[in-house]
């Protein structure tokens, strides 16, 4: 049998994943081949006559078997770059998100003139607390998972980027703070479930790997927004900031949500889409 080169491998696959209706054919098949040899995309630019060992060949196969049942990319490989941090990914914990670096901007901005903790509820892979912690190293960032792996898996992302000013606990939004030396915080963020269950996207793309607990929410997706909304204002400092990621069509009612629970300077900020994507609020000084 005729040795496959790295051209062959892309070529064919790329087609493959055209034909699968893949979004980015060329991109998947590039990530999934670096994958396999273990090198970046600038290898397969460089070599493109290489021959692939079997061992490479037969990885390379299996994740293209996996991508074309729809598994996503991040939970073939294994990882996904958030804020130019590479980090571990699992099936425990959604995928980071382009989107969700909105609100890390939106957090940074807030941060700019305060001191303090950082909250960081349903921290997941700990993109959002290692984005923030990454920037802000004079701050110190605390991460809640209610899921135990994905509580260990945002402590290993901290360790392998050596992270020192982030940790991570396991428990249900604000219950952990008992265990924690930080009891009130200068920014409370989160990027909760706010997926009605309802929602026909829940049956398309990646959402259909992704662990459901950590996409759905009761009251038409605003349930654990109205909650954490309903509690956080015991935890935040006075003239501390809230700041939620949620749906593109949830920004009036998030905004009504903040108001209803006594925070003022309420506002929503787009997306990179221009969508309502962030709504914030502060604590007033009591």
């Amino acid at each position: 049998m005729k040795p496959v080169t790295i051209e062959d491998n892309l070529k064919s696959a790329t087609q493959q994943l055209r034909e699968a209706n893949s979004d980015s054919p060329c991109i998947d098949a590039s990530v999934l081949l670096c994958h396999a040899l273990d090198k970046p995309r600038s290898y397969l630019l460089t070599w493109p006559e290489k021959t692939l060992t079997q061992e490479e060949q037969d990885k390379f196969s299996r994740a293209m078997e996996l991508r074309l049942a729809g598994q996503p990319i991040a939970y073939i490989t294994g990882e996904r770059e958030f804020w130019s941090l590479p980090l571990e990914v699992s099936k425990s914990t959604l995928i980071p998100r382009p989107d969700t670096e909105r609100l890390v901007e939106v957090s940074l901005d807030l941060l700019s003139n305060y001191n303090g903790s950082v909250l960081d509820l349903g921290t997941g892979t700990g993109a959002i607390a290692l984005a923030i912690a990454s920037e802000r190293p004079d701050l110190n960032v605390l991460g809640v998972d209610m899921q135990p792996e994905a509580a260990s898996l945002a402590t290993r992302n901290a360790q392998k980027l050596t992270i020192h000013n982030a940790t991570f606990l396991c428990g249900s939004w604000f219950e952990p703070i008992v265990q924690s030396e930080h009891k009130t915080f200068a920014l409370i963020v989160s990027n909760p479930p706010y997926i009605d269950e309802k929602d026909p996207h829940l049956q398309q793309g990646d959402v259909r790997f992704e662990p459901s607990s950590a996409l759905v929410a009761g009251e038409n997706g605003l349930a654990d927004i109205r909650y954490i909304a309903s509690q956080a204002k015991a935890y935040l400092q006075p003239e501390g900031w809230i700041a939620f990621e949620h749906g593109y069509d949830q920004g009036e009612a998030v905004r009504q949500l903040l108001l209803q629970f006594g925070y003022q300077d309420v506002k929503t900020e787009k997306d990179y889409a221009g969508n309502d994507r962030v709504s914030i609020g502060q604590k007033p000084l009591e």
